[in-house]
């Protein structure tokens, strides 16, 4: 088979790699992958050789957003069968330790997560012509989905626990800075759980349009015009949720006047640390809340993609062959032309 391999920053190479196979393994499904979603952690890789204290220590398969068409399963394997089309979920958490015995699978003790240096040896990815994966992994979608479409279970997932984080929607005002595909799907999900209003803020005119089209009431291009929020900030604030998914410190702490006194923020965009502004945090009596992943809320992303609750294909902008994945991961990262960009396997 052949993969996508990422061995230092801009070093991005397609190679090859002996074929696996699901029969060898109990319980395991063997998949035909058909199209990969290039994710903002793949682009740190690519960029500048992983985020924070996690990097790059040897060649690593990229890639944990894909779909594909079982080709054989092992034994035992009963959810799925040869022929069957799955998004496949990248989280295999150990279902033994504290965390996971407590709901907490995000946070298990022996996650093996697709495409991630966060542990050495690293766990290799799924930007490859076959996975083995476990059957708990797989999950079944209709023939109305497209195999992109199916390939974005997993940001949606990632944005599905991030409203579960904030808590109930319903009848509430949101704010979300950072239009990228994660702003968008946040805006979807955030519709679905019951948000009244939701405002979206960006720096770029690309991913603002394509907020629009997922739901949002309004987008504002603070690059443009910097003050745009300001109006929002009346009477202490108007939003009582704010999703953070750029990423920027900028973008955090210039929207604080925009909330309301006991306004909730879930951080969903991965940056640097940031100095935030205690003195208006505890005037106003903020909560902020971190997401990370997800674990049940990828069945419900298929099952809502499946039946047509939330519509994820504006979000997909182009499609690319993943011979030419270097071209992918260049367009990827340019926000004037791209949201999400897929690679075809077959």
């Amino acid at each position: 088979m052949q993969a996508i391999v990422i061995h230092s920053p801009h070093d991005l190479r397609v190679e090859e790699f002996d074929a696996p196979d699901a029969t060898e393994g109990k319980g395991q499904v063997t998949i035909r992958v058909e199209r990969g979603g290039i994710c903002g952690s793949d682009l740190h890789y690519y960029n500048n050789g992983g985020f924070g204290a996690v990097r790059i220590k040897q060649p690593m398969i990229l890639g944990h957003e894909v779909s594909g068409t079982v080709e054989s399963v092992g034994a035992d394997v009963t959810r799925v069968k040869k022929g069957d089309r799955v998004a496949v979920s990248p989280s295999k958490p150990c279902n033994t330790c504290k965390y996971c015995l407590q709901g907490q699978q995000a946070h298990c003790l022996d996650m093996q997560f697709y495409g991630s240096a966060m542990r050495y040896p690293h766990i290799h990815g799924a930007f490859r012509d076959e996975l083995v994966a476990d059957e708990a992994q797989c999950f079944k979608v209709l023939p109305s989905l497209t195999a992109g479409e199916a390939a974005m279970a997993e940001p949606l997932a990632v944005c599905l626990h991030a409203v579960n984080r904030a808590g109930s929607l319903v009848g509430k005002r949101v704010l979300i800075t950072g239009s990228g595909p994660i702003g968008a799907l946040v805006a979807a999900a955030a519709r679905r759980a019951g948000a009244i209003e939701i405002v979206a803020t960006d720096v770029a005119p690309f991913p603002l349009k394509t907020m629009e089209r997922m739901g949002a009431d309004q987008v504002l291009n603070v690059a443009t015009k910097p003050d745009s929020l300001k109006p929002y900030a009346s009477d202490k604030g108007t939003f009582d949720v704010m999703f953070e998914a750029s990423g920027q410190e900028a973008a955090l702490t210039g929207a604080l006047d925009a909330l309301r006194p006991g306004a909730t923020i879930v951080q969903v965009g991965l940056g640097g640390d940031v100095t935030l502004p205690m003195n208006t945090i505890v005037a106003k009596e903020l909560v902020l809340k971190g997401t990370f992943r997800f674990h049940e809320e990828f069945e419900t992303a298929v099952e809502m993609m499946n039946s047509g609750l939330i519509d994820v294909a504006p979000v997909i902008s182009q499609t690319l062959p993943y011979k030419q994945a270097k071209q992918a991961f260049e367009l990827a990262g340019d926000r004037s032309k791209a949201m999400k960009i897929q690679l075809a396997f077959s």
